[in-house]
């Protein structure tokens, strides 16, 4: 039976995927009256021990998805990995699923990605599909250097790329990506990272929040300052990009988006991620409806809710051993832990954040 929106509380929420997003995406469906049932390949996923119920299967395997169906009256997922023919196959078995199978096929290649930005208006870095060296050789003339290489798909964190500063290092950057098809990407001549938090509700209505200013180290996300020191015509400009992209993919649910400021009032696309994103987490004590609440809201029906900014935040991800440091964090004024629930604390991976309130 299809589901009627809006959903009313006591509905289930569907997720694919048990990491630390599906967590605080359960926890924010929990608060607005509202089940979760978890489909991860993951025995003890973070997201299982805060929700309802949890399928362990793999994301494609039919049973599982068909309970999945049976149990959810709307599926989403929490990363932009997960197969689209699962989403394909939920679809087919009459469940609604948001963000649609559309947004993952694009955010999934980054040769599909850029063209499709550009198409929506979106400008971004000049690209060229690349599928051997020789093909970054003919590029290079019209890409320039330096230029770096990116698998078209998967890879996260840094990984996956490899930078070529000279003509004669292309079968090498070829090889350190593993040989796989790739994208080979102009240099950015940028100011700062910049990103955009945006939602699209089922009637079409679009919320976003301020832009955030973001600092990578070796790839990964470092911190998050938001609401961050930028023009009028800059913010405005990165929420038209943000409404051009989710009207153009029917869109349903929130989207992270970076930004590269170019720093003459310009900005550049780097890439769009269709989920809640880590750049948004400053929300959860930013704001009076974070980015989780308004990703359920979003797919349950209901309205999206106030993302005006209540205070000034810096978000800082806690990398491995981090987290150690957790009764500290806990002793600090204006400080608010946000912990995973992780096992061993791996050298970069991600434990949890801490947000500190700048300003009231």
């Amino acid at each position: 039976m299809a589901a009627t929106f809006p959903l009313p509380p006591g509905s289930t929420i569907g997720i694919l995927g048990g990491g630390q997003l599906g967590r605080m995406l359960a926890l924010a469906a929990a608060r607005l009256g509202l089940d979760v049932v978890i489909l991860t390949p993951d025995e003890g996923s973070p997201a299982s021990r805060v929700a309802a119920r949890t399928i362990v299967a793999a994301y494609d395997d039919p049973v599982a998805l068909q309970a999945l169906a049976q149990a959810a009256d709307v599926v989403t997922y929490e990363f932009e990995n997960v197969p689209v023919r699962a989403v394909e196959a939920l679809t087919a078995l009459g469940a609604a699923v948001a963000p649609g199978a559309d947004a993952l096929r694009v955010a999934q290649d980054r040769v599909a990605e850029k063209t499709f930005l550009n198409a929506s208006a979106a400008p971004t870095v000049a690209f060229a599909e690349i599928g051997g060296a020789d093909d970054i050789a003919a590029a290079l003339p019209r890409i320039g250097l330096p230029a770096l290489l990116k698998t078209r798909r998967e890879g996260y964190d840094g990984k996956g790329q490899a930078w070529i500063r000279d003509a004669d290092a292309a079968p090498a950057a070829f090889a350190a990506v593993g040989a796989a098809p790739s994208v080979l990407e102009a240099r950015a001549d940028f100011r700062r990272e910049l990103s955009i938090i945006a939602a699209r509700g089922r009637d079409g209505e679009i919320a976003f929040y301020p832009l955030s200013e973001n600092v990578h180290e070796g790839g990964v996300l470092r911190t998050t300052l938001a609401p961050a020191e930028v023009t009028p015509a800059v913010q405005a400009q990165a929420g038209q990009i943000a409404r051009s992209v989710l009207d153009r993919l029917d869109y349903v649910g929130v989207m992270g988006i970076e930004l590269f400021d170019l720093g003459d009032g310009g900005l550049l696309v780097n890439e769009i991620a269709p989920r809640v994103h880590n750049t948004g987490h400053w929300t959860q004590d930013g704001c009076e409806v974070d980015q989780f609440e308004l990703h359920i809201r979003a797919v349950a029906g209901w309205p999206l809710g106030d993302t005006t900014p209540m205070v000034q935040v810096e978000m800082t991800n806690l990398l491995g051993d981090e987290v150690h440091d957790w009764l500290a964090i806990a002793a600090e004024p204006n400080a608010r832990l946000h912990l995973y629930g992780k096992g061993e604390p791996r050298p970069g991976r991600k434990m949890g954040h801490v947000n500190r309130v700048k300003s009231r």
